[in-house]
């Protein structure tokens, strides 16, 4: 029995793995802002993830991957020079990276937190 293999535990997992991803893209877009021709990257996984549980390959799924993948934005119009970073934008996607990454350490934090209390009762 794995004592960290639960689902909490490994979606929390994924998710950090996913926030630190995501804070490497917001990066890259905020240094690049001032690139000619840059086209702004965004981490997509929320549907990525909705189709693994809206579809599982087994009845019973043991294993939740969630996928990423990175999309370049070629639509939204930016400066003359072709580049589309908001910098705004980017900096309020970065605030909400950070808080969705604050939150799954404080799963994990309780999680752990459970098991502690399970461990002094017996």
């Amino acid at each position: 029995m794995k004592l960290f293999g639960n689902t909490a535990f490994r979606v929390a997992e994924q998710g950090i793995s996913i926030m630190k991803e995501q804070n490497v893209i917001i990066g890259h877009n905020i240094s690049n802002a001032t690139t000619p021709g840059y086209k702004t990257k965004y981490l997509y996984f929320e549907g990525i993830l909705r189709d693994k549980i809206d579809n599982p390959t087994h009845k019973y799924q043991k294993e939740l991957s969630i996928g990423t993948a990175v999309y370049i934005d070629q639509v939204t119009k930016g400066q003359p020079d072709g580049n589309n970073v908001d910098n705004d934008t980017q900096q309020a996607l970065f605030v909400k990276n950070r808080l969705h990454y604050d939150a799954l350490i404080n799963q994990i934090n309780a999680e752990f937190e459970l098991l502690r209390t399970a461990m002094r009762r017996n």
